[in-house]
């Protein structure tokens, strides 16, 4: 999450039927009556260790705050335009072809995501996925490269803060060149103030992404290092848990990402040592009675396109390479490494996947290969599998019944992120909790398929001046609803500089009563 929201993809409608509808199409089959096996109160009353393992910038911004050009992370949305000419760089068709400098305005041809080198070197990625390439000094720029390299990076200098200039790698500076086409051909190193054709106004469009690739990359291998081994020994402790047990927390769900599964040296540009702290999670969860669910929230390639999957540019590449096989072989990692641990609860196959990026059959195919990996090494494991978000066919429920045991659904719940939410009143918050949504988990509840689990929420709203009463009314709504689905609850998160995402400062400041 991000927090404009990198989450807007969880947006509603107030019927949540495509919701309701996309939650069933397991059909695996549970005894919705029954506890859950393990747990302290027979049902999951959790909490999410958000932005520890997984890097959510929004949580904490302050790790992001050394970084030199911190605006200018992995993904971050510019467009250049000509001072001189007064007109906007632009890929043709929006990549694949040339690129001319002759567009009035920035839109979506003319806007390129950063790919970050160092603080200074970047490669510029068009809207279809094609790089700006050059093969050297002379040359025309074009937005055909599938791939970047040398020949795809360029040094952006900055002067004034929207002022730049350009240098391709073989180390000619950028100009607008006769005919509105972009060459790198000046001779010399412009200045910023001679009105020249190769001195560009650059403007950033939409949020900086704020995720794992992006504050590994921006500070570089050591000093990413030194920032993440510190946050990782300090934002979540022994006394974290010992404070969860304390006040009736029984699970914590755990969000972690694919690389966790390379420790101690995870390929670049991420740093080593989560692995390790996840082994502590596990230590402190077993001394105070706390399970654990091991979430994978960032899958090889990003499920969804968010900072949180650790997408590095906002793309969603998750089906497309290897990626899935790459994500079943985490799983088999996390399985075998924690499937005999006692304080194990479940397993989660992959965080918010994203409709119609990922396509029903595809998710489908990859639960049911997911499921039988965790099945080979933890036969009583709840395997937890989440909801697709985003439009699909609700027809899609038909298509699978495979008769498993023990999986859980996961659905995520927020009175946030959509319009219709925007204008409510505490109580018609409220109101929508038992009208719309308690109703749906009681079918679903009594359907014969997954245990509901809803795996994230929040006791925050739109409306902005509600009291302390009002919290505590509202908090007290949603335990009762979201406490009565089969599986539980997983509040998100323990630790949040917004604080009333902050379980920690909800129960000290009497915001939640649980």
């Amino acid at each position: 999450m991000h927090l404009v929201f990198t989450q807007l993809f969880l947006m509603e409608s107030v019927s949540c039927k495509w919701l309701l509808l996309s939650f069933l199409f397991l059909s695996w089959a549970h005894s919705a009556l029954s506890a859950v096996d393990g747990v302290n109160g027979g049902k999951v009353r959790g909490v999410n260790l958000g932005n520890w393992l997984v890097i959510e910038g929004w949580m904490k911004p302050s790790l992001f705050d050394d970084i030199p050009n911190s605006d200018m992370l992995d993904g971050a949305k510019v467009s250049f335009r000509s001072l001189n000419l007064n007109k906007f760089v632009s890929a043709k068709d929006g990549g694949g072809s040339s690129v001319a400098v002759d567009q009035d305005k920035g839109d979506t041809w003319e806007t390129f995501r950063l790919w970050r080198v160092s603080e200074s070197d970047y490669q510029l990625r068009a809207l279809n996925g094609q790089f700006l390439t050059c093969t050297g000094r002379g040359a025309s720029v074009t937005a055909t490269s599938e791939s970047p390299s040398l020949a795809e990076t360029f040094t952006i200098e900055r002067w004034s803060n929207d002022k730049v200039r350009i240098k391709h790698s073989s180390g000619t500076y950028l100009q607008v060149s006769s005919g509105n086409g972009l060459r790198a051909d000046y001779v010399g190193t412009p200045g910023f103030d001679d009105g020249n054709a190769a001195i560009f106004v650059m403007t950033f469009h939409g949020d900086v992404l704020k995720g794992e690739y992006q504050i590994s990359n921006g500070y570089g291998p050591q000093k990413a290092k030194e920032v993440l081994t510190q946050h990782r020994n300090n934002y979540v402790t022994r006394e974290d848990f010992q404070f969860l047990s304390q006040h009736g927390i029984n699970t914590v769900r755990i969000p972690v990402g694919w690389w966790i599964t390379k420790d101690p040296n995870p390929p670049a540009p991420y740093v080593g040592g989560g692995l390790a702290a996840l082994d502590n999670a596990f230590r402190w969860a077993q001394e105070f009675g706390i399970k654990c669910i091991i979430n994978l929230h960032a899958a090889p390639g990003s499920q969804n396109g968010m900072d949180h999957s650790s997408s590095r540019d906002g793309s969603l590449d998750w089906t497309k390479s290897d990626n899935i096989p790459r994500s079943l072989e985490a799983i088999e990692f996390l399985a075998s490494k924690y499937g005999s641990d006692p304080a194990l609860l479940g397993i989660e196959l992959l965080n918010e996947p994203h409709s119609p990026e990922v396509p029903f059959n595809t998710l489908q195919d990859y639960y049911s290969k997911g499921y039988d990996i965790v099945r080979k090494h933890a036969p009583t494991t709840y395997v937890i599998v989440c909801q697709l978000i985003g439009p699909g066919d609700p027809m899609d429920i038909y298509k699978a019944n495979t008769g498993k045991s023990k999986v859980v659904l996961d659905l995520h719940h927020y009175n946030l992120f959509d319009q219709s939410f925007d204008n409510m009143s505490p109580q018609e918050n409220i109101d929508f909790l038992y009208k719309e949504r308690k109703p749906q988990i009681q079918s679903l509840n009594t359907a014969d398929g997954p245990l509901v689990f809803i795996g994230e929420w929040v006791n925050e709203w739109s409306f902005k001046s509600g009291s302390q009463e009002d919290y505590q009314t509202f908090g007290r709504a949603q335990l009762d609803v979201y406490g009565s689905s089969s599986f539980g609850w997983a509040y998100w998160s323990l630790k949040n500089v917004n604080d009333h995402w902050n379980l920690e400062w909800n129960i000290n400041n009497n915001y939640l009563p649980l």
